[in-house]
């Protein structure tokens, strides 16, 4: 599972098996998106009640191109789109790509704190878009299509809806799983270099973290020992308490761009205790989407540390600018929170500011230009870049969301990618890095 997973989230190409597992779950994914009953009959902790029939529409087109309903190997070149992007982010630097990977890795990478990283690792990611290589390198040759995402591109003047590789060609995964670990023998170096690559890090983080879902609920076997950890989940002798039940949660997608309505809806508003916003999210941090969360309640803002395109200079600005939107939305600095460079905490203030305070930033703006990288319809290689997309284009209208009442459900919040990316705005195919 850690290793399908790995591959899925973190490689450009797959291999076939992995592939036939994505084309399996998509195709039951795009079977139950446009019946409600069966959805919350096979998947009752999925809800899409709240989004608008048009954007299920645009969902299940996205799992039907996963399930391979455009066939042949020209629907998504992902080898020739990752070139693609890496001629165009390099530009003449392309020929000395090898040198400019070294460079990225050991004089920023490096020096933020991720020094854990291998030199050979990264340079084959950045290279070829295959960041966690399980297998034999030749087996990895099938596009991973859950990487794909649309965009409105000018073309001869005219907005044309394309489908292509947008994602991070720059920082990479390792950064999200690879670079810490509880245990500190995978963090031990030798002669200065690290023992272990940001890959094993990760598989060994990402494993552990797949066995708390597993055991969810009931006590884990000592030292993690896969047949003590069986006999402790077997019949339990008599006499002995039962485990206890896991809490049910239910996860609501929510349509695009509702951030600036949810308030509205008396159910969310001042309802939720944690507000998690990616540092490419942080223009969406605004006294609206702050009312949401209750007095007391939390905001965690990932920081822009392991951008590489940011200077040292921007970072402090872009910390700046974060300190700004979280105030301007009713937050101030968690007390007694332990420093941290990756991301910054606030604790919600007892008064809402909604409504009698004056922002500090535009809401829609940007906090970095860096962040917002622009179009590459200026490129005239279109063809090589992007891949023409079935449909229309779907228009933004007001959210509107329904009202429901509180329960016993622990409730998560999450925003569908729909086919197609805003104008001027790229789509996020990781973390928002």
């Amino acid at each position: 599972r850690s290793e399908t997973f790995l591959e899925v989230w973190g490689n450009a190409l797959l291999r076939p098996p992995v592939a036939a597992f994505v084309r399996a779950q998509a195709d039951l994914l795009a079977h139950l998106v446009p019946e409600p009953d069966r959805l919350e009959e096979q998947l009752p902790w999925l809800s899409l009640r709240a989004l608008k029939f048009r954007e299920r529409d645009a969902l299940e087109a996205v799992f039907r191109f996963w399930a391979g309903g455009e066939k042949g190997p020209e629907a998504f070149p992902m080898s020739r789109l990752w070139d693609s992007r890496l001629r165009h982010y390099l530009g003449s630097r392309y020929d000395a790509r090898r040198g400019v990977s070294d460079w990225d890795l050991r004089m920023k990478l490096h020096d933020r704190g991720a020094q854990v990283i291998h030199p050979q690792e990264f340079r084959r990611w950045r290279d070829t878009g295959v960041a966690f290589e399980l297998r034999d390198s030749s087996a990895y040759h099938v596009p991973n299509r859950t990487l794909a995402s649309g965009r409105l591109l000018s073309y001869r003047g005219e907005r044309v809806a394309a489908r292509g590789y947008w994602g991070d060609i720059a920082t990479g995964p390792f950064v999200a799983f690879g670079i810490e670990a509880d245990d500190e023998s995978l963090l031990r170096t030798s002669n200065g270099q690290p023992v272990k690559t940001a890959g094993e890090i990760t598989q060994h983080n990402v494993t552990e973290l797949l066995r708390e879902v597993a055991t969810w609920g009931r006590a884990r076997a000592t030292g993690g020992d896969p047949e003590e950890q069986q006999h402790a989940e077997g019949s339990p002798e008599p006499g002995t308490p039962a485990a206890p039940t896991p809490e049910s949660f239910t996860v609501h997608f929510l349509p695009l761009n509702s951030a600036q309505t949810l308030h509205h809806k008396s159910c969310y508003n001042g309802r939720f205790q944690l507000l998690y916003v990616a540092c490419g999210m942080v223009h969406l941090l605004i006294p609206e989407l702050g009312a949401c969360v209750a007095p007391g309640g939390k905001l965690t803002v990932e920081l822009a540390r392991y951008l590489v395109d940011v200077r040292q200079e921007q970072l402090q600005g872009f910390n700046t600018r974060v300190r700004e939107l979280a105030q301007a939305a009713g937050f101030a600095p968690q007390t007694g929170a332990r420093p941290s460079e990756t991301f910054a905490r606030f604790c919600k203030s007892q008064e809402s500011p909604l409504g009698n305070t004056v922002p500090a930033v535009e809401p829609g703006t940007p906090p970095l230009d860096i962040l917002a990288q622009p179009l590459e319809a200026s490129s005239p290689a279109l063809e090589g870049l992007t891949q023409p997309l079935q449909g229309g284009t779907p228009h933004c209208e007001p959210c509107q969301l329904p009202c429901e009442s509180p329960g016993s459900l622990s409730e998560v919040l999450a925003q569908p990618q729909g086919a197609l990316a805003p104008p001027n705005c790229e789509s996020d195919s990781k973390t928002g890095v």
